[in-house]
């Protein structure tokens, strides 16, 4: 199969999957290695089309269409509330789109989570209990941001109310 008609069919079955699609996958039904499939994401991505990467497989971002507001927000707590944390935002009908913290060497690392409601806070929770892999708010003593994906900023404002409700705001 020729390497362009591949990535055409990657975006395809990713485009239409409303859950992520494990590399894996992509390569046991196109009969390529893993390897190949995450190549040809790079080189998707370089091309400029939005993949999203996270722990569960690749996605497009399909709460765009819907949460056309992005927001940053400041959170402190500890791992044990971190569920809780999540579950206030999505219950609320928003998105996790990522977790970010400020490394000392680092800098800013992010890692992508797009979690749309309890069942993805679920599935994520299940993988960082079932791995040695710690969340990465452990690496700030629990300082890190969260992009959410709200309706508009109104509806942001309610969701950083629910938090600051919560004692999850950070607030120096």
């Amino acid at each position: 199969m020729d390497a362009s008609v591949r990535r055409e069919q990657i975006l395809n079955m990713i485009g239409r999957c409303e859950s992520p699609v494990s590399a894996s996958s992509l390569a046991k039904t196109l009969n390529v290695s893993r390897q190949v499939i995450v190549g040809d994401i790079a080189l998707l991505r370089a091309q400029g089309h939005e993949i999203i990467a996270t722990a569960r497989g690749y996605m497009v971002p399909a709460f765009k269409e819907l949460h056309q507001y992005l927001g940053k927000v400041a959170c402190r707590h500890t791992s044990e509330d971190t569920k809780d944390e999540l579950y206030t935002i999505v219950d609320l009908g928003a998105v996790v789109v990522n977790v970010i913290v400020e490394h000392e060497i680092y800098g800013e690392i992010t890692g992508s989570l797009n979690l749309t409601g309890k069942k993805d806070v679920d599935l994520f929770m299940n993988q960082v209990a079932s791995s040695e892999v710690k969340l990465l708010s452990a690496l700030t003593m629990g300082v890190h941001l969260h992009t959410i994906a709200c309706r508009d900023k109104a509806h942001f404002e309610q969701v950083c109310k629910a938090l600051e409700t919560k004692g999850y705001l950070f607030q120096d």
